[in-house]
């Protein structure tokens, strides 16, 4: 599967696929969410539910907001270092997600932002990321259709074979 399940050698059936899936995603998703409220709500009561739905925001909001500082930090000494902040970087970026997650009213959202800000699932998420990117960079990158390819104006220099060099491990860069 193609990252964002769209490339520039996506046919078209593989792109309207895709955003199908996609529409599917942003439907369904809040109708869950919003069958889940309102079973809350009645064995509850709305009030608690509403104030469920208040205090997650606030204080995923927080956490996020602290962890994500804290992430800066961490990215900018491994800069000073000298070394690739590859797994920060993708840190921060789930850190984002958590947050906008947990800013979104629903008891699906929040736990999913909640499990983002827990380290442990972070870095999880992170290996089998940079596994399923290793693994796609791999399949398609020498991948490419030549027939419209027209070497009428080729050079006719010496042919330099590239080959890909192995990308930086971003699982293990640092503990937390």
């Amino acid at each position: 599967m193609k990252p964002l399940g769209i490339s520039a050698t996506s046919t078209p059936l593989e792109v309207v696929v895709n955003l199908f899936r996609l529409l599917l995603v942003f439907c369904l998703v809040p109708l869950i969410e919003l069958a889940i409220l309102l079973w809350l709500a009645e064995t509850v009561s709305w009030q608690a539910t509403l104030l469920l739905v208040i205090l997650t925001g606030v204080i995923g909001a927080s956490l996020a907001r602290y962890q994500g500082w804290r992430t800066v930090r961490r990215i900018q000494e491994q800069i000073d270092r000298g070394e690739m902040p590859a797994g920060s970087l993708l840190d921060g970026l789930m850190i984002l997600v958590a947050g906008a997650l947990l800013i979104t009213p629903g008891v699906l959202t929040d736990t999913a932002g909640f499990l983002l800000l827990v380290p442990f699932c972070r870095r999880k998420l992170r290996r089998w990321l940079a596994r399923r990117f290793q693994a796609q960079f791999k399949a398609s990158a020498f991948r490419s259709d030549y027939s419209d390819w027209d070497d009428s104006d080729a050079s006719s220099g010496p042919v330099i074979d590239v080959r890909a060099a192995e990308p930086p491990s971003i699982g293990n860069d640092h503990r937390d």
